[in-house]
């Protein structure tokens, strides 16, 4: 559920960000208004704690040790392997696969699953708002393969062309592969409308889950979709850790992309027996702390309620982006009907490396560029933006400094 309902507390933020050491700094001289969240969020001091206790109790390599502190890191890191199961509803942990991150989570899949079923004249089908990850490697598997690329429009909103995105489907397509969340306008994609399109079409579809994970609660057997990709940081957990869900029957005939230890049953130098599911893709010593600051991350999350979240992360967005709106110059970019708690803009006569060097002085951090999705912001005619994206520890007060540190920015240059 994402909704929050009437039983369901507010949320209290100010205990809420007290659990963020790092909320407490000034920047310049003034409080931090942390509104980069779209890049990494911030840990709460419950992550930090778990990995530490990690550290200090029980780090020792996993899966190859008797003795007990290897047993500890063991139970510590399949501990955490089901309770992202248990986050996403996967059927089994075999469906769960730790990786570095959601990048490495996509080119498992398109190195893996996709390249060994390409051949020339078959098409893979993404859309115009994807972030570079969930672009260049399918360039690379049609560079290597043949294959063509197909990108499904998007309107000025940056809102995808289902219509379009329906007609580029065909006997043709091997995959689709779109954001569930786009990162550069926050546009909320249809995807359960996307899979079901694809699926009626015998069409495998990966999502890219990056943007979505910290906003939305997800049930990978109800969305249906055969692979689902993110990443530890942007859920207020580590970095250095992601996750794959992939199907089980799709998983078991991919063959291993990296080849080392733990990945194996047995080697000789005539041949090599590969792993179970899910540890024949986890070549090497895994982050292990990484996997235990997720699971807490996770614990985290769920504490406060993803339902309850969701619903303040709305009234934020909603009143960042009236009150963005409203000055004069301003014009937000990416205005989509379904959004997730993110506010693209560009201001008349200022670049938006200059309102993001501006805004620092101030104590405010946002994001500015093209991040990480070129396409979709060349789409709108500007070569960046900046971008201010919220999380639940994120206030209507902190909203009110950026409106007013972006006005003295415009300001500045008239």
């Amino acid at each position: 559920m994402n909704r929050a309902t009437l039983a369901d507390p507010p949320l209290d933020v100010a205990r809420l960000r007290a659990d963020f050491p790092i909320l407490a700094q000034t920047i310049n001289g003034r409080p931090l208004v942390y509104l980069d969240n779209g890049a990494s969020s911030q840990r709460p001091r419950a992550v930090i704690d778990a990995e530490r206790r990690y550290a200090e109790e029980m780090h020792a390599n996993v899966h190859r040790g008797v003795h007990t502190l290897s047993q500890r890191a063991t139970d510590a890191f399949e501990a955490a392997r089901e309770r992202v199961r248990r986050f996403i509803n996967a059927r089994s942990i075999r469906e769960v696969v730790f990786t570095r991150g959601t990048t490495e989570s996509i080119n498992l899949v398109a190195n893996s699953f996709l390249r060994p079923r390409l051949k020339p004249g078959d098409e893979i089908l993404i859309s115009w708002l994807e972030h570079h990850a969930n672009i260049v490697p399918w360039q690379m598997a049609c560079e290597a393969t043949g294959a063509v690329l197909k990108v499904a429009p998007i309107n000025r909103q940056g809102e995808l062309d289902l219509d379009a995105f329906q007609a580029l489907l065909s006997d043709r397509t091997k995959l689709v592969a779109t954001a569930h969340v786009s990162n550069a306008l926050g546009t909320v994609m249809p995807v359960r409308e996307i899979v079901t399109l694809a699926h009626a079409r015998g069409v495998p579809v990966l999502l890219d889950g990056a943007q979505a994970v910290p906003h939305f609660a997800l049930d990978m057997q109800a969305l249906d979709c055969d692979f689902y990709a993110f990443s530890g940081h942007k859920l207020y957990g580590p970095d250095g850790i992601g996750v794959l869900y992939g199907r089980e029957s799709l998983l078991e005939a991919m063959p291993p992309w990296q080849g080392g230890g733990d990945m194996i049953l047995s080697v000789s130098f005539t041949g090599t027996t590969y792993n179970q599911l899910p540890f024949k893709f986890e070549a090497g010593t895994p982050h292990m702390s990484g996997a235990v600051g997720l699971a807490a991350a996770i614990d985290y999350v769920d504490g406060i309620g993803l339902g309850r979240i969701a619903a303040w992360e709305r009234m934020l967005l909603d009143y960042a982006s009236e009150r963005l709106s409203a000055i004069d110059g301003l014009t937000v970019i990416g205005t989509a009907k379904d959004k997730a708690s993110l506010v693209s803009f560009v201001l008349d006569g200022v670049h938006p490396h200059d309102i993001g060097t501006i805004l620092d002085q101030q104590g405010v951090a946002i994001r500015t560029g093209h991040h990480c999705a070129m396409p979709a912001i060349e789409f709108f005619g500007v070569p960046a933006t900046a971008r201010a994206s919220f999380a639940f520890y994120n206030t209507r007060e902190e909203i009110d400094v950026l409106v007013d540190a972006v006005t003295a920015a415009r300001d500045m240059f008239r």
